[in-house]
Order: structure tokens, then C-alpha cells, then sequence
């Protein structure tokens, strides 16, 4: 077995506040406790040797592996078959379905015997704080204390444990029906240790995970066309938000490559507020009202709070629980996803200036309003100070969307947005007859539309360009139709959509620039990004190519890893590339698989 498995070759686990991969060979290689963004306990995706695992598998893996989610949850079942016996591992954690963080969390690890005889492996080998805190071991017959600064773990249940240095190894052989159980917890520094688990206790738990997914996903009222795509993204997305705040993180991983071998390696593991705000729309389209709404008061009392940096409003990105504070450092001694490195914990880009977040924040807030979200008076009082903030503040070259570390520019789609947060500010205001800066507000927004037509749009392309006096084509501007800056099936966008077409799209799939054309400060290329693709089927089903669209949608999904998931980007061989899975990218699924249904409807196709 390869060191490094594929990144697609995973499959998500979590109980809402942090979430752990699973690979189709039974070995759990990231999971981070007590939340997303804390350090890693288990991080063999970034350092084979010095990360940390925990394996639960046959002793002779020679044979065919197949891994799925049980259906509508979030319950991994990897199944092992060979001449000799069938086997299956079952992992989930148990959700905590309210409200408070804790810093105990569980992974529930079951083996089971289909047929013959099957003995199954175990090797638990933590190692925490991203492999650089050393920790103290007591193992007994059926349980293991791993105690380390700021953590304490146990290892319980029914498979036989033996030390192995300061690791923990165990066997047990199963006949065909026989079941074996081990549970991993995690939790503060000196806690108490969980009582064992019984086969009763831990299969009652995996019925009540069962019974809370299920029950979850019965509450949607998408009713399309791809059922089966659609909900698998509705749970990664909430596999993905952090309960106790309502904030969703970008991914559940840190440092995955976009390019195998290449410095492109990023955390994802915090809140960026256009993710968030444009999540808004694809939960609200299912019905999953509670998840949309947590997540505008979470950006209220971001507004509110007002901490970005030199005195901006906001920050493209926050902790999970709204802490701004995201100092990037780079773990030396981790090698890197097959040599990708450097490998980065924390995210230097927080500290950028990304104007477009104003427009995805207050769309998120306009789409709210559907669903009686209605902010009080002092918060909008905080909502219009922004945009008063922003009158002054919008004509300024920004790091825009992409986060490009090659400077600042006048990116055309930094500016689009600012278009549309005064267009959403005053549709709210005339809506729910709120105080504002009415004539200021109309006038900025009108000059700033004046202003992207006027420098924004190359005659020579026909089109919207990345940024002023810019012939490079960037396809975060296939949002504009979204937004409303331009008609959908307008002139202009529709030769803006062909010029992406001729430049941006290969066999169906979208870059999102070239960064060749673009210099971004940065060695090396990338894949195509899923999110534009998904994007680029809702502008295509705006504009109603509805052949196209579709068949690019379902394209799509044949680049999905086998339960469903998919990474930040598509390499050159079909690869998964970057942080995984990545939650922009679901909720885009979401979006394009909305839009495209409404179209396919009205012309009853």
C-alpha cells in the first residue's frame, strides 16, 4: 500500500464541532481535537512517519476493499473481501447535538465478521500537537491512557492491547456474525476516564447516529432531480459547521497540495465569510433553515464586533468561534503530503484585503431575510456604518478572492460585489424601511457599475477581466449573473460566458485563471477548480443552455470520489487535489443542482 493514498481515497466522520478521514483501508490519518482548528492527533496525510494513525484492519490486506456511507448519515462502513472471509469496519463519531463546546470527543471503531474468519489488526499511534508533544502510555488488557500537555486520551474495548514502544498495538480473530468494538476518546487534560464500552452500549449508539442523520436529512425539501449528490453534500456541509457558533470551516483539512510536490499547500480548517455567506443560499434552498440562520447571526456578531484589520469591518476569515486571530506558522518537521511542503498551520492570508467580502455578507443577510431573520435595530445600525464605511473605502486594488500573494490589484470581481452590497443594503432598506444613506448609497453603487463597465470590460476578449487593464479571464466573475450586476442572458454576459468557454474550460471543467497570464506570487500550477465548474453550470442554466449545463453537471459527478466527496481541485489525470473535502465546493454542487432543477422545470424537461 502506497504511504500516501490518494486524497480522494477518504471518507468523512465528525460530531459537529471537529471531523476525522478515514481511508478505504481502514486507517484514520487526520483528525484534530477539540475542534477543527486545534492540532492534530492523528496527521499521517502530512507526515507518514511522524504524524500519527490509527489502523483497523484485516491482517492480510490482499484483496478487494469498498468503502460507502451508510445511507444518509455520516456513517463510514469499509468492507474487505477475500477467498479466505468477508470483513467490515464501521467508523463514526457520536454527534453532540447541542449547543456547548466540549472538549471530549469519541471515534467508535467496529469490526465485524461477514464470513469465514477474519483477524483484524489494530495500531493506535498518536501524535499530538502536529507531532511535536511527546506523551505517557498505560496500556492494559482492554484499555490505553495516552497522556500528553493539554490532552488526555483513552483507548477502550473489546480488541486485546499490547504496548508497542509508546504506541499501542492489538489483534482478534472473528468468525462470521462476531463483532469487536473499540472506542477512542479524546479530552481535557486529566479527564475522566469514559466508562468501557459493551457491544449493547456502542451498537445502541450507532442506531441513535443512524436514526440523527436520517431523521436530518428527511427535513430537506429538495425534491430534483439528483437526490443522492445533493443530500451527500447537505451532510458534509454540516460534517463541515462547527455547532456551537453556526460557522462552517472551508475544509477538514490542512496542507493537502494543489499541486503534488508544490508549495500551494494551505490551512482551510477557519470560517471565510464569502464561504459562509454564499452557503447561506444552498442551505435555505433545501430547507435547512436553523443552519442558515445560526450562520447570519454568527456574521451579525461578526459586523458587530468590528475587529478586522486597520479598521476594516470585517476579515475574510475567523476561528470557528469568531476569534480573528490566525497567526500562520510552518511545521518543519512534517514532510509534507508526498513531499508537498512547506506545510502551514494557521492561515497568513486572514490579515489580506478582500473587498468582495462585503457583497457575500450582506447577500447572506438579504437571502436571510426570506425566512423572517430580520435583524434588530442595532444591528442594522451596525449593517449600514458598514456600508457608510464603504462608500469611502470601495476603490482600492485588494489581494482579491484568490488570496494571491503577488500584490494588489484592482480586481473587477473585489468590485462587482461591492456593487452588490450596496444593491442588497438598499433592497433591505426600502424592504423593512430601515434609516440609511439612501442617495449616497445609489450613487456609489452606480458609479461603481460605471466604473467595472468602463475599466473592467476588454474589447478585445468581449468580456469581464480579472482585473483593470487586464486581458486574463477569472472565473469567480461567473458569480455576476448570480448577483444580478448583469442579466443573465445580456449581450455582454453572454459573450463574457463564451470567452471563459474558449479560455478557462477543458473537457468540461473550469480553471479559475491561468496563473501563467496572472502571476499570483506563487511557484508552480494548479488543477481545475471544482467550485468554478459548479459555478459555471448555474451561469450556464442562467443563460439557458441547458444541455450544457446538464451535461457538465453530471460530468461532474463522475470526478466525485467514491462516497460522494470531492476535494478543492481536479488535476490533469482526474486526481483530487488540495484541502478535502471542501465545503465551497458542496455548497456550489448545491447551487448548480438547485438552479439547473428550476430551469429543467420551467421547460418541462
Amino acid at each position: 500500500m502506497d504511504r500516501y493514498p490518494p486524497i480522494a481515497d477518504h471518507g468523512l466522520i465528525g460530531d459537529l464541532q471537529t471531523a476525522a478521514l478515514v481511508s478505504s483501508h481502514g486507517v484514520i490519518d487526520w483528525f484534530a481535537a477539540p475542534r477543527f482548528d486545534s492540532p492534530s492527533v492523528f496527521a499521517a496525510l502530512l507526515d507518514h512517519d511522524s504524524g500519527g494513525h490509527f489502523l483497523l484492519a484485516p491482517e492480510h490486506p490482499e484483496g478487494t476493499w469498498r468503502q460507502l456511507y451508510y445511507p444518509d448519515t455520516a456513517v463510514v462502513v469499509t468492507r474487505f473481501m477475500s477467498p479466505d472471509g468477508v470483513g467490515e469496519i464501521i467508523d463514526w463519531m457520536p454527534v453532540h447535538e447541542g449547543l456547548a463546546a466540549t472538549d471530549r470527543h469519541r471515534l467508535v471503531r467496529v469490526v465485524r465478521a461477514v464470513r469465514g474468519t477474519v483477524r483484524f489488526d489494530l495500531e493506535c499511534r498518536p501524535r499530538f500537537d502536529y507531532g511535536r508533544a511527546t506523551h505517557e502510555l498505560d496500556v492494559t488488557r482492554h484499555a490505553a491512557t495516552f497522556r500528553a500537555p493539554g490532552t488526555t486520551a483513552y483507548l477502550q474495548g473489546m480488541i486485546p492491547l499490547d504496548r508497542d514502544g509508546q504506541d499501542v498495538r492489538g489483534a482478534i480473530t472473528l468468525n462470521a456474525g462476531e463483532t469487536a468494538g473499540v472506542v477512542f476518546t479524546v479530552c481535557e487534560p486529566g479527564g475522566e476516564a469514559p466508562e468501557p464500552p459493551t457491544t449493547g452500549d456502542i451498537a445502541e449508539e450507532l442506531w441513535e447516529n443512524i436514526n440523527f442523520w436520517q431523521k436530518w436529512v428527511r427535513t430537506s425539501h429538495y425534491r430534483g432531480r439528483w437526490p443522492d449528490m445533493v443530500h451527500r453534500s447537505a451532510i458534509t456541509l454540516k460534517l463541515l459547521t462547527y455547532a456551537p457558533t453556526g460557522a462552517p470551516v472551508a475544509a477538514a483539512t490542512m496542507g493537502l497540495p494543489e499541486q503534488v510536490g508544490g508549495e500551494r499547500n494551505w490551512d482551510y480548517r477557519y470560517t471565510w465569510v464569502r464561504d459562509g455567506s454564499l452557503s447561506v443560499r444552498a442551505l435555505l434552498d433545501l430547507g435547512f433553515v436553523e443552519e442558515a440562520t445560526r450562520f447570519t447571526r454568527w456574521l451579525g456578531d461578526r459586523l458587530h464586533a468590528h475587529e478586522g484589520p486597520d479598521g476594516e469591518p470585517l476579515q475574510i476569515m475567523y476561528r470557528v468561534d469568531g476569534d480573528p486571530h490566525l497567526t500562520e506558522e510552518i511545521l518543519e518537521h512534517f514532510e509534507g503530503y508526498r513531499g508537498s511542503s512547506p506545510v502551514r498551520a494557521g492561515n497568513a492570508a486572514s490579515d489580506q484585503l478582500q473587498l468582495d467580502i462585503y457583497g457575500e455578507a450582506l447577500y447572506a443577510l438579504a437571502e436571510g431575510r426570506e425566512v423572517g431573520e430580520q435583524m434588530g435595530y442595532h444591528g442594522w445600525k451596525g449593517l449600514a456604518s458598514t456600508l457608510d464605511w464603504l462608500v469611502d473605502s470601495w476603490d482600492r486594488p485588494d489581494e482579491g478572492i484568490w488570496e494571491t500573494r503577488g500584490g494588489r490589484n484592482d480586481f473587477t470581481y473585489s468590485r462587482v460585489m461591492c456593487w452588490a452590497a450596496f444593491d442588497c443594503g438598499l433592497k433591505l432598506a426600502a424592504e423593512f424601511s430601515r434609516p440609511a444613506d439612501i442617495a449616497r448609497w445609489t450613487e456609489t453603487r452606480d458609479a461603481i457599475l460605471e466604473q467595472v463597465m468602463d475599466r473592467g470590460w476588454n474589447e478585445k476578449e468581449q468580456a469581464l477581466v480579472q482585473h483593470y487593464g487586464s486581458d486574463v479571464l477569472d472565473a469567480s466573475l461567473l458569480l455576476v449573473p448570480r448577483v444580478g450586476f448583469m442579466a443573465s442572458k445580456s449581450p455582454g454576459w453572454l459573450s463574457t460566458l463564451d470567452a471563459m468557454d474558449r479560455v478557462l474550460v477543458s473537457d468540461s471543467l473550469v480553471y479559475r485563471y491561468d496563473p501563467k497570464a496572472s502571476p499570483d506570487g506563487l511557484r508552480g500550477c494548479e488543477g481545475t477548480f471544482s467550485l468554478c465548474t459548479f459555478l459555471y453550470v448555474d451561469a450556464l442554466a442562467r443563460a439557458g443552455r441547458l444541455r450544457q449545463a446538464r451535461y457538465t453537471f453530471e460530468k461532474m459527478h463522475m470526478y466525485a470520489n467514491h462516497v460522494g466527496l470531492f476535494a478543492e481541485e481536479v488535476g490533469p489525470s482526474g486526481e483530487q487535489l488540495g484541502n478535502f473535502p471542501q465545503a465551497f465546493t458542496h455548497l456550489s454542487l448545491i447551487m448548480a443542482a438547485t438552479t439547473l432543477d428550476e430551469a429543467l422545470d420551467r421547460l418541462r424537461l
